[in-house]
């Protein structure tokens, strides 16, 4: 099975570090960047196959750089936040997005939204 490149994007040092620890042994390679500054760059890179997103960051909206990928990029983005309302989560898919899960989540249900979006996205459209 090939390494997936996955970047996360969360000011959450905790969650970043677990969900490193529980999805490394699973062929997917984490690379970690705790604010906009510092995902915005690497999320411009073509080397990562997906990227997970945090609403809320300390030097910025999680949206606006949302806006700014899809502007330039059609990777994949699964977003998350604690601000689990409705409008949040449907203005996120609305910009976007290619899944939505708020926050406490479990990280065996981020793994199998993980290869949901990646499967979508790998798939080959049949012959007619």
């Amino acid at each position: 099975m090939a390494t997936r490149r996955i970047l996360l994007i969360d000011d959450d040092v905790d969650l970043a570090l677990m969900l490193r620890e529980y999805l490394e042994p699973g062929h997917i390679e984490l690379t970690l960047a705790h604010n906009s500054a510092q995902g915005l760059p690497l999320a411009m890179q073509d080397c990562f196959d997906l990227v997970l997103l945090d609403l809320m960051l300390p030097d910025g909206s999680g949206l606006d750089l949302l806006r700014h990928l899809r502007r330039h990029s059609c990777r994949p983005v699964i977003m998350f936040t604690a601000h689990g309302g409705e409008t949040d989560r449907v203005l996120g898919l609305e910009l976007g997005a290619d899944d939505y899960l708020a926050k406490p989540f479990g990280p065996r249900e981020l793994k199998a939204r993980i290869g949901a979006v990646l499967r979508r996205f790998e798939e080959k459209p049949a012959p007619s």
